[in-house]
């Protein structure tokens, strides 16, 4: 296998965990917010998922204003990957609560995910901004950075970072991994 293909795989590795890391951690964001209009949270068949949204698309045109309601529809869009969708759900709950950094987060990896990676990396940033020990918008900020945009030194301070707060972790390991690879990263400032 070239480095190419080991990068390659290593990058899927790390996406599929931002992915699973991202889903279970969203889908906790606001608990305990609003306990009216509950929507059930979790994975489940695809027909959880339509009753859920079904559920969700009902509850935000009677209640506009419902931040959990809007962050549940742009979960489970983010599951089903409806990613346009997903983008516009969250922007619903970012208009009530706009300094939510899980929600800009997650609306981040939506604008990855359609080729938005100028805005994604915004999204990280402000995110950033609001909690400055926020490790997954550390970790995707630098993420957009290497494998996107083709700029591994600017995913070096955001890697620096996250490996100062957590330098232990499987995500720690493999942005190591990542910052070590000959041109594809530069060396972290250790202290």
């Amino acid at each position: 296998m070239n480095k190419d293909s080991s990068l390659i795989a290593v990058v899927a590795l790390i996406v599929g965990l931002l992915g699973g890391y991202l889903i279970f951690s969203i889908s906790n964001a606001g608990k305990g917010q609003q306990s009216d209009a509950a929507i059930p949270v979790g994975a489940g068949s695809p027909t959880d998922y339509t009753q859920r949204i079904v559920q969700a698309e009902k509850i935000v045109s009677q209640d506009p204003k419902n931040l959990n309601a809007w962050i549940s529809l742009g979960n489970d869009y983010f599951d089903t990957e409806q990613s346009q969708k997903a983008i516009n759900a969250y922007n619903k709950a970012l208009e009530i609560e706009p300094n939510n950094p899980n929600v800009l987060t997650d609306q981040g990896v939506m604008f990855r995910k359609v080729g938005w990676y100028d805005k994604a990396l915004a999204n990280f940033e402000k995110a950033i901004k609001i909690d400055p020990n926020h490790l997954q918008s550390l970790y995707n900020a630098g993420i957009v950075c290497s494998v996107d945009l083709k700029q591994p030194e600017k995913a070096t301070p955001y890697w620096s970072k996250y490996l100062k707060i957590d330098s232990n972790s499987p995500t720690a390991i493999q942005i190591k991994d990542l910052m070590e690879q000959p041109g594809k990263g530069a060396k972290p400032a250790m202290k």
